[in-house]
């Protein structure tokens, strides 16, 4: 059963924006850290962005200004708003959450930025 639902990837031009969505299910309990990865061609996984207990917020430098992410506890889902795209930022995007017990990944959906 898919755990983490993800949308809201595609092809943008440069200075586009996207909004990538990511639900976690009801089965996932007392999360404490939820948010976003991502992977480039011939890259590691890095953090983008997540929340973490607290409401504290965690982002990659390269993000800083221009990405933002928010949620909407009531049902169980986060958000990345994306301004300001990069070629760069062309990579697979992963939800993420973590509780205690376990860690969920995401299906991932492709965020592509060109001309």
């Amino acid at each position: 059963q898919v755990q983490l639902v993800e949308s809201g990837g595609g092809l943008v031009q440069p200075g586009g924006s996207l909004r990538l969505s990511c639900a976690a299910s009801r089965s996932i309990f007392n999360i404490n850290t939820m948010g976003w990865y991502r992977q480039a061609p011939g890259k590691g996984r890095e953090l983008v962005a997540t929340f973490t207990s607290g409401s504290l917020t965690n982002y990659l430098d390269s993000v800083k200004g221009r990405f933002t992410i928010s949620r909407d506890n009531a049902k169980n889902t986060v958000y990345l708003q994306m301004n300001s795209l990069k070629p760069e930022d062309t990579a697979v995007y992963y939800c993420y959450a973590r509780t205690v017990e376990s860690q969920y990944w995401g299906q991932g959906t492709q965020v592509t930025v060109s001309s």
